[in-house]
Formats: structure tokens, sequence, C-alpha cells
């Protein structure tokens, strides 16, 4: 049993791709060959990793999922600070954003007539939660970059008090450009803000979502697609 263990010690200094927790007759974290050691509910845990087959081909259902994937990623990733922040809750193994990605992948990607996926965004949501969502929420361009953002104020239904505060995301297609107010200069109560994007989005033809957080930012909505403007 020693020896055992003093290998795998060995191994995992040698490789420095795992930790021992408790000694060598404890658990470890991370990977040693095609080992990986983790603990679930303060519980330690091993698996084997698969055998890779170079000479596997990858099915059409796969080379589809990871081009969905992908597709998911490259709308995520530059927002990450908003959807790692207010998507739903945090469970074990899996963080926010990591489930703004499985809930996108499964409800939001589109399929063309051509075949090609894409994303709809009426349904793409960039934060969910059990708090009371955007009412009637209007977006309108005005002069100079700016984006005049309107909604019911809807505080004292459920949750919804009005010092929550508002989160916006812009996204310019043409571009690839994105740009948070996280949160916006404004709550819940006041019912309208005005925004101002830099001046390089000035023509661009853009994307609005917007949700409510909670004062402590611990709570989130259900985030809205608010539509697509041309900025002045």
């Amino acid at each position: 049993m020693f020896g055992l263990n003093f290998n795998l010690m060995f191994n995992l200094n040698l490789k420095t791709m795992g930790k021992l927790n408790d000694g060598i007759f404890g658990g470890f974290s991370g990977r040693v060959g095609r080992v990986v050691g983790y603990n679930i509910g303060g519980e330690d845990m091993i698996r084997k990793l698969p055998r890779k087959n170079p000479n596997r081909e990858v099915t059409d259902k796969q080379r589809e999922q990871r081009e969905k994937f992908s597709l998911v990623m490259s709308y995520l990733l530059p927002i990450k600070e908003v959807v790692g922040a207010y998507f739903s809750r945090r469970i074990v193994a899996k963080s926010r954003f990591n489930l703004a990605v499985g809930y996108n992948l499964k409800n939001a990607v589109i399929q063309d007539e051509d075949n090609l996926f894409d994303l709809d965004f009426n349904k793409l949501l960039i934060s969910k939660g059990d708090l009371r969502g955007i009412q009637d929420g209007a977006v309108q361009p005005q002069p100079d970059q700016v984006l005049q953002m309107s909604w019911t104020d809807n505080s004292g239904q459920g949750s919804a008090a009005a010092t929550d505060l508002i989160v916006a995301v812009v996204y310019a297609p043409e571009q690839d450009l994105y740009h948070m107010f996280n949160p916006a200069p404004t709550t819940r109560g006041e019912g309208s803000v005005a925004l101002t994007l830099p001046a390089f989005f000035s023509g661009q033809e853009v994307h609005v979502w917007a949700t409510m957080v909670s004062e402590n930012k611990r709570v989130s909505a259900n985030s809205s697609y608010l539509g697509q403007v041309t900025v002045n």
C-alpha cells in the first residue's frame, strides 16, 4: 500500500498535474495519467479518462454540436462579465457562465434555410433568475450615440423593488462590437435612462438586451431583448 501511494506521489510531483490533499493516504485533485481526482460534497472521487482513438471519425451530430457550441461561445464570452455574474444560481461543478452556455445552446440556436446555425436574439438570455424582469421595455436612438431606454415601473410586483438596478448589453454585429452597462446609471423606479455609447458605434445597427438585478446584485431577472435600432 505504501509503495503504491509513494509511486502516486512521485508521479504527481513529476507531472505537476495533481495535488495530494491529506498526505499519501488521502485523496488527490487534478489529473495523473488517465486518472482524474476531484471532490464533490466533501467526498474524494476518482475517474478514469477514456482513451482517445485518433482513427475515430467525427459524426455529423458531433460536428453540429461543436458548431453550435462555438457559436454560443462567440456571443457569450465577450459579455462574460454580465453572464457570469447574473445567470441563475451557481450549482456544484457548474459556474453561472456554464449554465448560460447550456441554456442558450438548447434554447437560442436556430438553423436557417441553408442549414447554417445562428442565434435567435429574441430567445438569447444574458441573465436568468427569480427577480421580476423588465416590463414594457423599449429603446429609441437619440443624437450623439445615445440610446433612450424606457420601461414601466413595476416595483412591488413580486420581489421587484424600486432600487433594483438596470443592466444592459449592446451588440453591433457588423463590427462585432459589444458594450455593457453594468449597471446602467439608473434604477427600476426611474422608468427610463439615456445610455451613451462610444463614438465608434455611430451609424451601427445594434441589438439591445436589458435585465434587472437587485441592489446588492445577488438576485437577477430573466433578461429581455429590446430589439434592433440604428445608432445616430
